[in-house]
């Protein structure tokens, strides 16, 4: 059994590398192979945002709280609410992250294949942020 107690791990800015504006991570599990599940609850500000990325075994998002925008390449941006939950298909090229005037926080899950869970791609632009929702 590998227990951590509430506080015992601090919370991290997430990389600038990957992510637009004021994101936070806090680990949940990393596990040893064989397993592979890397889980993080992430917190993002209004207005911020992952990268476009994908993840070579999927990944599924659980929204926890406020208001956010999810978009899987060449689809319309969608708004997500608590209690929501996406799973994202190995290889599915996507963004995600808050509204605009809102903060969100989901818990993100996702599998590790040859120690890498997510392959980072270009920003999201202000331009496509900005798109409607729908």
């Amino acid at each position: 059994m590998d227990m951590h107690r509430a506080g015992s791990r601090p919370t991290r800015r997430a990389s600038a590398d990957y992510f637009t504006g004021t994101v936070w991570q806090d680990p949940i599990v990393t596990t040893e192979a064989p397993a592979r599940v890397v889980a993080n609850r992430v917190s993002f500000e209004p207005g911020a945002r992952t990268a476009w990325h994908t993840h070579p075994l999927g990944q599924t998002l659980y929204v926890i709280s406020g208001v956010g925008r999810f978009q899987t390449k060449g689809q319309p941006i969608v708004e997500i609410r608590p209690g929501d939950t996406i799973w994202i298909p190995p290889g599915e090229k996507h963004w995600h992250g808050a509204s605009p005037n809102n903060g969100m926080t989901h818990i993100a899950i996702q599998e590790a294949e040859k120690g890498s869970a997510v392959t980072w791609m270009e920003k999201v632009t202000d331009e496509d942020y900005g798109k409607p929702v729908g």
